[in-house]
């Protein structure tokens, strides 16, 4: 597996300081929040397994997250519901979730690495420091320690709210558009937790 702290480190070369992952979980589901986590581990912290939190079990992805929240010199997880999901659009959501999530940390890091290939400068907060880096939760540890908490956060949220509507299945599909997921939309209807955005633009015709 590539060394998550070499690129890292080069940036770290250049005299800077503070480096912190941003990542999000949650963008491709039909029900549920948006979870956005920024992340700044010590200089070269050794965390056996750490990868993209989509590439880890359940289990490994609890037992990293014990780890990364022990460990971690700075973490925030934020969360983006679906009625701002669906007023504001799923990517500035998504964004909107990142950037709150680093404005929540204490002191503000000097560069920020955030997965996928779309953001914003904090123009308002003179903060434009960042770069994009596809598939970076596989390449800088920052970044997928990020995802590890985004994706354990959200996950144990929509368990949670999988008891209140048991006959989606949020528990097993996480609100993603399974087979079974959407026969339960046909037969039951949308929830408070539904995005309509989605399901009217993507599945609506699919559905009725």
């Amino acid at each position: 597996m590539i060394d998550l702290w070499e690129l890292e480190n080069e940036i770290y070369d250049s005299g800077l300081q503070l480096l912190c992952g941003v990542d999000e979980a949650g963008r491709g589901p039909l029900a549920g929040p948006v979870y956005a986590a920024a992340v700044i581990l010590p200089r070269g912290l050794a965390i056996e397994g750490l990868n993209d939190s989509k590439k880890l079990s359940e289990k490994r992805r609890e037992e990293l997250f014990e780890r990364i929240m022990e460990k971690a010199l700075y973490a925030r997880v934020v969360m983006i519901g679906p009625e701002e999901i669906d007023r504001i659009n799923i990517l500035a959501a998504s964004i909107t979730g990142m950037q709150r999530a680093v404005l929540r940390l204490d002191p503000r890091p000097d560069f920020l690495l955030v997965d996928g290939n779309r953001f914003r400068p904090f123009d308002t907060y003179g903060f434009k420091s960042y770069r994009t880096v596809v598939h970076g939760d596989a390449t800088y540890a920052s970044i997928a320690a990020a995802s590890v908490l985004a994706k354990t956060h959200r996950d144990e949220f929509m368990r949670k709210i999988a008891a209140e509507y048991p006959e989606y299945g949020w528990e097993h599909n996480m609100g993603y558009p399974t087979p079974d997921h959407i026969a339960a939309i046909r037969a039951n209807g949308y929830t408070p937790w539904h995005r309509r955005s989605f399901i009217v633009k993507e599945l609506e015709p699919s559905l009725f």
